[in-house]
């Protein structure tokens, strides 16, 4: 279906704001319902031991670089202003304290060594991705769904691209951490049809130690939105070394049993998948010793929930988690 911006109802001063991407993944079927179209946004206030999209973390844009596919064409060199680059009898060698992210040289680069990680697009060039699967959508019941990073942390173009879905009929889904200012929330309360909230932990100081931020006002603005009628599911990774244990999954139970509008419960397995691209951005990895859990074990965590509590936890939902 070729739906042109026009029919929309855009608002100029929305369809012109501007955000940092670093991805957009089409035909994904489990990041909330039907067939949806996920868009990460760069930028989060939190700073996971386990993360594995390390990339999402910083504001800005970032280069990937992964010489294992470099050609030594020397592209890069020419391309970029400070030297950052040289090719020294054939070998590539990039020196990233020189580099100021200029691009210009993941501009230039064949063989996909160099990639530039986030760029600056506007919520009209946003939704004309989103727009080539809304046929998918309407015979689906899926849409438009915000992760990151953490939407919230680019406010005005999270809430521009949640306002331009809404104009055009598109569902919309936001996974969230659910920290940062409660009015930013309550702001976006009635543009959002799904929150997909993440629980990392349910211990204060386990939560505080392993994402540098505190659990008290995620549960506040959790609770904020559901007394405001937001619905949600709750978005629970486990991992073997930080939570996995029968206290962590009462306190889950628990919370959503504490929640009128909570439609359930997801238990997603750490994957070490960021390993890789800690690598390619130059930049240690904080959580290699975390291990991820076994089929076993993410079976028992939902029996549990099942037998203790009467609660049936989801499987592994996140197979649309970037690239």
């Amino acid at each position: 279906m070729n739906l042109k911006l026009e029919t929309w109802n855009l608002k100029p001063t929305d369809s012109m704001v501007t955000g940092t991407v670093f991805d957009i993944q089409r035909f994904c079927t489990h990041d909330g319902p039907g067939i949806r179209t996920v868009v990460f946004l760069k930028g989060c206030p939190l700073d996971c031991a386990w993360c594995h999209n390390p990339e999402s973390k910083r504001p800005h844009a970032e280069l990937f670089y992964n010489p294992q596919l470099c050609i030594g064409c020397g592209n890069c060199v020419s391309a970029c202003p400070l030297g950052a680059h040289e090719v020294v009898n054939g070998v590539h060698e990039f020196d990233r304290a020189k580099c100021r992210l200029s691009l210009r040289c993941a501009d230039t680069c064949y063989s996909g060594a160099l990639e530039a990680v986030g760029r600056e697009l506007s919520v009209e060039e946003v939704m004309a991705e989103v727009a080539k699967d809304r046929i998918f959508y309407e015979e689906s019941g899926g849409g438009l769904t915000l992760s990151g990073g953490e939407p919230m942390a680019q406010f005005g173009f999270t809430r521009a691209l949640l306002r331009s879905a809404k104009s055009a009929g598109i569902h919309t889904c936001m996974e969230t951490c659910g920290f940062g200012p409660a009015r930013r929330f309550r702001e976006v309360v009635g543009l959002v049809d799904l929150f997909l909230w993440d629980i990392k932990d349910t211990d204060s100081e386990r939560h505080r130690a392993n994402t540098g931020a505190p659990l008290e006002r995620i549960l506040e603005n959790l609770r904020l939105m559901d007394a405001a009628g937001g619905k949600t599911i709750l978005r629970c990774p486990l991992i073997p070394e930080a939570n996995l244990r029968e206290e962590h999954l009462d306190a889950i139970a628990a919370l959503y049993r504490s929640l009128a509008n909570c439609a359930g419960i997801e238990l997603l397995p750490y994957h070490p998948f960021g390993g890789s691209k800690h690598t390619k951005l130059g930049v240690s990895e904080a959580g290699a010793s975390f291990t991820e859990p076994t089929e076993d074990q993410m079976s028992a965590a939902r029996e549990y929930l099942l037998d203790r509590w009467g609660i049936d936890a989801g499987g592994d939902l996140g197979s649309c988690q970037g690239p």
